[in-house]
This record gives structure tokens, sequence and C-alpha cells, in this order.
């Protein structure tokens, strides 16, 4: 196997105190930002608030910046479009408060008809989703969140021991809040493409974690009475770093694709993913590992 670094010594255990502070702060924003959520204070969209959706097709060629302006300064603002990449068709979403009492077709049909004259287009179809669904939507997507965690516990539980199970857990649950945490300060829009982010974080943390811990236990195997528990960690843990280091790379290049090929609508879920990897990568050496090593001495 390729290693992109041989015989590494790094002291990451001897690091977590420092780590425990800084994934501290990540976890009270992360956390503040969850509250915002539930409460339904933080950028929503339109699958979580309740809204409009209609898909377009025009004639010809329309760009879709010189959409979206028109748009907006017809009066429908918070406004998404999302292109069909190969056609000319749009789909439009945007908030109820912007939609009034009036048929949202009508109005959109009124705003382009008079804005872009001589562009012929069509509405294909719209659908209405009520705050009530909204609601429902997001206390889906929070009891999906929920699930996963209890799923990686049993996991590693099953595979490991408990306490690793739970230190794996709470090192994935720190990825996923740190990522809400992140979008929250950038003012970022939550909607089910994040939820499918957060997911996927959550599977590449517990990926890494798996890793990790299945050098410490091999390592284990051979361990002597004398040897110190804290040491083998950090034997393990520079033994699977080359492989840490090659597997993120590789995803950060095809994540770089996304966020610049990938347009307005993939870019969101590409920045969610890359935020995930990196704190993921960290909390895998400087969280998880560490939360067993207490663990474990203070069951003794």
């Amino acid at each position: 196997m390729f290693e992109l670094l041989k015989d590494t010594k790094v002291d990451f255990i001897g690091f977590r105190k420092k780590a425990f502070i800084i994934s501290a702060i990540m976890m009270i924003v992360g956390l503040y930002a969850f509250v915002m959520i539930v409460m339904g204070r933080a950028n929503l969209s339109v699958d979580f608030t309740g809204g409009a959706n209609l898909q377009i097709r025009f004639a010809e060629q329309v760009d879709i910046g010189a959409l979206r302006e028109v748009l907006t300064n017809g009066g429908i603002s918070d406004v998404q479009i999302q292109e069909v990449s190969g056609t000319k068709d749009f789909f439009i979403k945007t908030k109820l408060s912007d939609i009034e009492k009036e048929s949202i077709e009508d109005r959109v049909s009124s705003i382009l008809t008079n804005q872009l004259p001589g562009k012929k287009f069509e509405i294909l179809g719209s659908n209405m989703v009520g705050p009530g669904v909204g609601k429902d939507l997001r206390n889906y997507a929070i009891i999906a969140v929920c699930l996963a965690m209890l799923g990686i516990i049993g996991y590693i539980w099953y595979r490991f021991t408990l306490i690793s199970g739970l230190a794996a857990t709470i090192a994935t649950f720190h990825d996923v809040v740190a990522v809400l945490g992140v979008f929250y300060l950038l003012d970022k829009e939550f909607n089910l493409l994040i939820i499918t982010a957060l997911l996927t974080i959550a599977g590449y943390s517990l990926s890494d974690t798996v890793v990790v811990f299945d050098r410490i236990r091999e390592n284990m195997g051979s361990m002597k009475a004398r040897d110190d528990l804290a040491q083998l960690m950090n034997r393990s843990i520079n033994e699977v770093l080359s492989r840490t280091i090659i597997t993120g790379i590789s995803t950060i290049l095809a994540l770089g694709a996304l966020m610049l090929l990938g347009g307005e609508v993939l870019f969101d879920f590409s920045l969610a993913l890359l935020i995930g990897l990196v704190v993921g990568t960290y909390s895998s050496i400087f969280i998880a590992s560490p939360l067993v090593l207490i663990w474990r001495k203070a069951a003794k």
C-alpha cells in the first residue's frame, strides 16, 4: 500500500485538552444553530417553511442570473432558481410570505411577460408546500439525524465495545453539529439537500473512526501489560495517518469539482461536505480516540 507519510510519531493524544476546548466551542455554536432551526428562526428553505414550487420552460435560452434579477425586481424575494442541465427548464421556489393572496402562477407569468418581452415561456406545473407540511419535514429531518446517531452506537457497540460506540457517536454528532454551526454563521440556507449532506457526513465520519478503532484493536491484541494505552493509540493513529490524508485529498478534489462545476444548487451541498470532511477527520483523531482512553482509564 502506498504511504504518503512514513514512521510519523505525532502525539495526537497529548493534544486532547486543546482539542476538547476547540470542539466545545464548535458544539456550543452548533447547538445554538440547532435550537434556532427547531424554532424556525434559521435561514430555512421552502421545504421547511412552506412556499411554492414552479417549473418553467422557455422557448430559448435564458440566463439564470437575469431570471433571478427579474423576479427579485418584481417583488419575489428569497427566490431559489435551479436550471435543468441540457434543457431550457427552470425550477423556481419562493416562500409563502412572498405569495400573498394571488395565484403564484399568475404573478410569475405577469412579471416574466412584462420584464422579458419576446421571451416565450410556459409554466409546466406548480405546487404549494403549506407551513404545516414544512414543519413536518423539518421534524422528520431531525428524527432522521437522531436515528442515524442511534444506529452508529449500535453498530460500533456490536463491532467494538459500548465505550467505543459512545465515543464514535459523540464524534459524529460533533461533526454534524459543527457543520450546522458554520452554516448558521454564514447564513446559509438549510434545505433537504443539506440534510442529505449531514447524513453523508455522519457516514464518512463513522468510516474514518472505524479505521482508527480497527487499528487500535489490532494493536491491543499484541499489547503487553507494561505498555501504555495512550502510546498505543498514538501509534495506531500514526499508522493510519497516510490512509486518512490520501482519502481526504481525493475526496476534496471531487468536492472541489462539484463546487466549481455543479452550479449554485450544488455549491452549498459541496461546501457542507467539505466542512464535514475536515471536521470528521479531525474528530476521528482528536476526539473519538481520546474519549475512549479517558473512559477506559475511568472504568479501571
